[in-house]
């Protein structure tokens, strides 16, 4: 598989860094023709600059050097979720791509670890969005905001914890994540939306011990939100496409504890 490495940014608004460890990204690269490309971003990385930090690293700049051609913005994750992101290679690509999702043709999957169990099956979630005006950077649910839609459906139940499947109908930022809490469901990790920043083993094991001296590190640290697949229509060949990215590792962790400690 195709990877990028980049030494990884320093972003102290978010907590998912160890500034002293300088990990590096590794970025693999899901799908790659003439006129497009898709990552699986990791978590902490922003597709674009950062508006109050232009100097960070982001996707496009790592893409860029990478592949070595100009590339064009087709969508957007939070800089705390991972999985796919699109790109493309030529304007004709990216304006037909940017119509496919103007116009909701795209279908996106995202995957949730949330808090709580959620007795619903099937749910969609309306409530329209707008920006917090007392909180720069963070949305809220508002009679006069914009629409936005979200469908969630259950996965996997555990003791005190739900994997969902959230296909959103619209694009409006953070909207999982505020539609999840209004749910009652907040991300598991979210900073923001669930005031949780890390998730520990212990909370899973009720036996845990740590050895003396030792300190318990996060199964993991930053959202428990995945952007898992896409559905689109190839701009040039006009046939159907699905693209998949693999959950990251540390998400792939609490799954394997949340079966073993608290299958229901």
């Amino acid at each position: 598989m195709d990877v990028a490495k980049v030494s990884q940014p320093q972003i102290p608004d978010l907590h998912f860094y160890d500034n002293a460890r300088h990990e590096k990204w590794r970025i693999p690269i899901i799908f790659q023709d003439d006129i497009l490309v898709a990552f699986n971003k990791p978590s902490g990385l922003p597709v674009i600059p950062e508006r109050w930090h232009p100097d960070w690293p982001c996707l496009r700049t790592i893409a860029t050097a990478r592949l070595q051609v100009p590339i064009w913005v087709v969508h957007r994750l939070d800089a705390g979720t991972s999985g796919l992101v699109l790109f493309a290679k030529t304007a004709a690509a990216h304006r037909e791509l940017c119509r496919q999702f103007a116009q909701h043709q795209v279908e996106k999957i995202y995957l949730a670890l949330v808090k709580g169990e959620v007795n619903e099956e099937t749910m969609t979630i309306q409530h329209p969005l707008a920006s917090n005006p007392r909180r720069p950077g963070v949305m809220m649910i508002a009679r006069h905001g914009k629409p936005a839609v979200t469908v969630v459906r259950v996965l996997e139940k555990f003791r005190g914890v739900t994997l969902v499947e959230a296909q959103p109908q619209t694009g409006r930022q953070h909207q999982i994540r505020v539609h999840l809490q209004a749910l009652g469901h907040p991300l598991l990790v979210d900073p923001i939306y669930s005031q949780t920043e890390t998730f520990f083993l212990s909370t899973l094991k009720t036996n845990f011990r740590l050895k003396e001296g030792e300190k318990e590190q996060p199964l993991i640290r930053r959202l428990t939100l995945h952007a898992s697949s896409l559905r689109f229509q190839h701009p040039e060949r006009k046939e159907n496409m699905i693209l998949v990215a693999p959950e990251p590792k540390d998400l792939q962790a609490v799954l394997k504890n949340l079966r073993k400690y608290t299958a229901r």
